[in-house]
């Protein structure tokens, strides 16, 4: 270039103007390749230069061309040497070009063409250490715009060489750098090779990071870790740099651990069940219970994030890189201060922090606790739950039951503070005394009532009626139901109770002993039949038992259900409250009474005579389908031992 320069000074005098033209034009591409001049320029083969300068001092082309200029002949050489001095570039194509300038705004590019390439300087925001010399691919988009001026693209030429660059880094593992774009969910977007790749947020850093704006307009250095060409997705990673180093380190620092050692770390994330402590290089875990000797809701209430801590090392896995810490291990344990004097009987007060089905647990001291059982909150003997006594937070006044401070294990009760319903309950429930009480549970032989709070007591199923035949107590009555009890037992020894209901009235049984009398007849209806025997009503609602042949009738047939016939008493028994009837009996009497006079005389029962009219004048004035008037009975009984009396005077 500069044998150009003085060939072209040797033919002419003053040629600022062309030379300033060649300095901008032909003097990039000519330090390219030089041109062999065969033969000196003859620039001005008219008058001077200095004549066609204007007053601003720029050439008149205009004016030189007018008054002579170049030739034809001339003009077509020049214009061939200067096309030899340009590279021949096609458009929608991708081609080095060197970095000529570098400002805050643009980037001056030069492909070897007839002008520069001008650039945003964004497009270059990956590589902030840009400089003149550096060679960058660029698209051409346009040679020539409206105003001559050559379009290109740096952005564009990375986009079609991305997939390509991506793959590569993909398979070689080579650091790349990228342009942290935006947040997303989950992470960033990076401009990697003029393409949109993902940044999650766990390959930022080894440490969770809080904040991901912050990291918004850097650069930073990643590798490719995934590659779906299918959706056109890629995914890189800025841990993956750092985690050899640090692995390394970890395996320094895991090799110097002992249990009991006591290190400083720095609280780097916080969880509902635990913290992760840095120990510089390796992280370790105090689990929630491990904070304090107290309970703890949330380990919030005991750390804050990045605030420096000791801690003691409990357990530590050499393979699996895992270390367990702890940080209350650091204090005295709560149970080791406890007061000597701390004794069963010992009145204690402390909060309630936990609540199950089964009692509450009672802070009484900063890490000791003791249980309440359901069954020490109340004398009552019906349990319920816990929740039904205290709640959670609930300051409460207990008594210690039981201290094992071998197993840390203490024992506490509510109800010794109230007085004891069972003390002097001879005075309140004595025996035959008639109270009222509440139904709670039913089980297959009895009812268990609550005569007052704490109290209770159980009715046998054959202590609910005279006459019943009661299967199960639910047929009798419903829980909740308040009913009449008489105290028939008391036990304070076993705080046991026993109860009757039928013992309110008076036994029917001692009337019926003297209307059913063997050998009486009676009106019955068959109301079902059970294998060899058939169940019948009687009058004032008992029953009487059938054996299946005892139903056979006059004619010949067998009795069926819902027949009313008559039936003649065969045995009587108080104490099982059984009546064994038979229909055979009363015609087979009928039929012997009228062929023969009887051979003996059937014993006579006491008070017979009169029973059979009694029973007359009583079926005439109580309904069949109920007991009855028990005083219509006994007023029945008394007639019948006063009619005996006078027979006997």
């Amino acid at each position: 270039m500069a044998e150009s320069k003085k060939v072209k000074a040797a033919d002419a005098e003053n040629i600022d103007p062309i030379e300033n033209l060649a300095e901008e034009t032909i003097a990039p591409a000519v330090e390219k390749e030089e041109i062999a001049i065969e033969e000196p320029l003859d620039l001005y083969s008219t008058a001077d230069d200095a004549a066609y300068l204007t007053s601003t001092g720029e050439f008149n082309w205009d004016a030189y061309e007018a008054a002579g200029g170049y030739t034809t002949d001339e003009r077509a050489r020049f214009d061939g040497i200067y096309e030899n001095t340009l590279s021949t570039i096609a458009e929608k194509e991708v081609v080095d070009g060197t970095v000529v300038l570098v400002n805050k705004k643009e980037v001056v590019v030069n492909i070897g063409y007839k002008s520069e390439g001008v650039i945003p300087v964004t497009e270059f925001r990956y590589n902030p250490d840009l400089k003149p010399g550096d060679v960058v691919p660029v698209y051409v988009e346009q040679q020539e715009d409206k105003n001559g001026q050559l379009k290109v693209s740096h952005k564009t030429a990375r986009v079609f060489s991305a997939w390509g660059n991506v793959n590569r880094a993909l398979e070689s593992g080579e650091i790349i750098k990228g342009d942290v774009k935006c947040r997303t969910k989950g992470g960033l977007i990076v401009d990697v090779f003029g393409i949109e790749a993902f940044l999650p947020g766990s390959q930022i850093d080894v440490k969770p990071i809080r904040d991901y704006d912050v990291y918004v307009g850097k650069v930073m250095e990643l590798k490719v870790v995934k590659i779906n060409n299918e959706f056109k997705n890629v995914v890189v990673s800025h841990k993956a740099l750092i985690e050899a180093e640090l692995e390394e380190q970890k395996k320094q620092i895991m090799s110097g651990l002992e249990k009991g050692q006591v290190l400083e770390g720095v609280v780097k994330n916080i969880t509902s069940y635990g913290v992760f402590v840095d120990l510089g290089g390796v992280d370790g875990l105090i689990h929630i219970t491990d904070l304090s000797w107290g309970r703890i809701n949330h380990p919030e209430e005991v750390v804050q994030l990045d605030s420096k801590i000791n801690v003691v090392i409990l357990d530590f896995d050499d393979e699996k890189k895992r270390i367990a810490l702890g940080l209350k291990q650091l204090s005295a344990h709560p149970w080791d201060a406890l007061q000597e004097n701390l004794e069963v009987g010992q009145k204690v007060k402390g909060k309630v922090v936990v609540l199950a089905d089964y009692g509450a647990f009672v802070e009484i001291a900063p890490g000791v606790e003791g249980l309440i059982h359901v069954s020490e909150m109340s004398w009552s003997s019906h349990l319920r739950s816990a929740q039904d006594f205290l709640k959670v937070g609930e300051e409460v006044e207990c008594v210690v039951l039981n201290v094992d401070k071998d197993e840390r294990k203490l024992s506490l009760g509510m109800k010794q503070l109230m007085q004891d319903p069972w003390e002097g309950i001879e005075a309140r429930f004595p025996v035959e005394s008639k109270h009222k009480a509440k139904v709670r549970a039913f089980t297959n032989f009895g009812v268990f009532c609550e005569l007052a709070d704490g109290i209770d007591g159980l009715i046998h199923i054959s202590d609910l009626s005279w006459s019943k035949k009661i299967k199960h107590p639910s047929e009798f009555c419903q829980i909740g139901d308040e009913i009449d009890v008489v105290v028939l037992e008391l036990d304070k020894d076993n705080r046991r109770i026993s109860l009757g209901h039928k013992q309110l009235e008076e036994n029917p049984w001692d009337v019926f002993e003297t209307v059913f009398v063997e050998g009486s007849s009676h009106q019955g209806t068959i109301v079902k039949k059970e294998g060899s025997h058939a169940i019948v009503t009687l009058p004032y609602g008992l029953e009487g038992f059938c054996m299946n042949k005892n139903l056979k009738k006059a004619d010949g047939s067998t009795a069926k259900v819902e027949e009313t016939l008559d039936f003649i008493v065969l045995e009587f028994n108080k104490n099982q409250r059984k009546i064994s009837v038979s229909h055979t009996g009363t015609w087979k009497e009928e039929e012997a009474g009228a062929e023969a006079p009887k051979k003996a005389a059937r014993p006579k029962k006491e008070g017979g005579a009169e029973s059979s009219s009694a029973v007359k004048a009583v079926n005439a004035q109580v309904e069949k389908s109920t007991l009855g008037d028990l005083d219509v009975l006994a007023n029945l009984k008394d007639k019948m031992e006063g009619n005996n009396s006078e027979t006997a005077e």
